[in-house]
């Protein structure tokens, strides 16, 4: 027999046994580990899942109740919408501290527009869109172009937007009432929708249709998989064809112009348009993040990992309220779950290294 043919037969008949001895190697571990980096929300899933069980073991059909399951909802929106901006930009490994005030300043633009320069609401809702996507674009630059830390720019960013939005709005509110009566477009998101007891808001619906919308973007199109390049390693991602500051300049506007869809939303759930409202959003949108196992180092996690921390929020705090605990308990049990849900992520990169 030839030498090739000889090498030949003999590397066939080794690749099975490499295989098998690569499976057989895994474990139960090795196959747990393996299932947690390939589906990031599988924790914070686990988790939510285990916290429904309990609380609903413990209050019975006081919390297993479609009124109270769906004011779980209600009551995550507004955090959910700005988590899911927050989620865009943290998976660039930058982070956004700003994503409050954009949310507040749009709302304030969509009510001051209406109201004191007598514009159509819908003008005036379209102005707040583009004020928030105009503030994220903003950031994307001096962070893109600038090359100037996402961490220094959002912190100014913060900073400018709030005072802005206080000077702007002269630190006044416009009240519910004059809403309802004379711009009730503003409150539309805030508009409820009965199913069966179940009470959903517009805002909700948007909310889950956001997640699913971005979900699919993130996964199946170009500029999703350019996203996560870009927060696994920019320069491989450079050399490999990617924009980089393309990518990273829309992904800041994208994730400030659903902070201005927050703000509207924000509108119709407190019913007023208010410059001191949404002030730990930028706080609730990073631990809903970070809770939902996307990483702070960026290139890993999902949307849905997103949405299902917001949740596992929001079942805490209205299991807790129902059981009569005091609420400084959901801050300690939400503060244990960034800390763990960290740790989770840390070990899974130690292992996949």
């Amino acid at each position: 027999m030839p030498p090739s043919d000889n090498y030949e037969s003999v590397a066939t008949s080794a690749e099975p046994e490499i295989a098998s001895f690569d499976d057989t190697g895994k474990g139960l571990v090795g196959r747990f580990h393996h299932a947690l980096h390939t589906t990031p929300a599988l924790v914070p899933l686990i988790v939510l899942l285990a916290a429904i069980t309990i609380f609903g073991l413990l209050l019975g059909s006081k919390f297993f109740s479609p009124f109270a399951l769906t004011l779980i909802l209600q009551q995550v929106q507004i955090v959910g919408i700005v988590a899911a901006a927050q989620s865009l930009v943290i998976l660039t490994a930058g982070i956004d501290l700003s994503v409050g005030a954009i949310a507040v300043i749009s709302s304030v633009v969509m009510g001051q527009f209406t109201f004191r320069y007598g514009l159509p609401v819908e003008i005036s809702v379209i102005c707040g869109l583009l004020c928030g996507t105009a503030i994220g674009y903003a950031n994307g630059w001096l962070i893109a172009v600038m090359k100037l830390p996402p961490f220094i720019v959002t912190l100014g960013m913060w900073q400018i937007v709030l005072a802005a939005n206080f000077l702007y709005s002269a630190n006044e509110t416009i009240r519910s009432q004059d809403i309802e009566d004379n711009a009730p477009l503003l409150q539309v998101l805030g508009a409820k929708v009965n199913v069966g007891g179940a009470v959903f808001t517009v805002g909700v619906i948007f909310l889950i249709c956001l997640v699913l919308v971005l979900a699919y973007v993130l996964r199946h199109t170009a500029w999703g998989r350019h996203v996560y390049a870009v927060g696994d390693d920019p320069e491989a991602a450079e050399l490999s064809g990617v924009d980089v500051r393309r990518t990273l300049i829309s992904v800041y506007a994208l994730a400030g112009l659903i902070c201005a869809f927050a703000g509207w939303a924000l509108i119709g759930r407190i019913g007023s348009v208010s410059p001191t409202s949404g002030q730990l959003l930028n706080i609730e949108s990073i631990t809903a993040v970070v809770i939902g196992g996307i990483s702070l180092f960026g290139g890993r996690g999902s949307i849905l990992g997103t949405f299902f921390g917001a949740l596992i929020v929001g079942v805490f705090t209205l299991g807790l309220r129902l059981l009569g605990a005091d609420a400084q308990w959901t801050f300690l049990l939400i503060g244990a779950l960034i800390i763990a849900a960290v740790a989770v992520d840390q070990w899974i990169r130690k292992v996949a290294a």
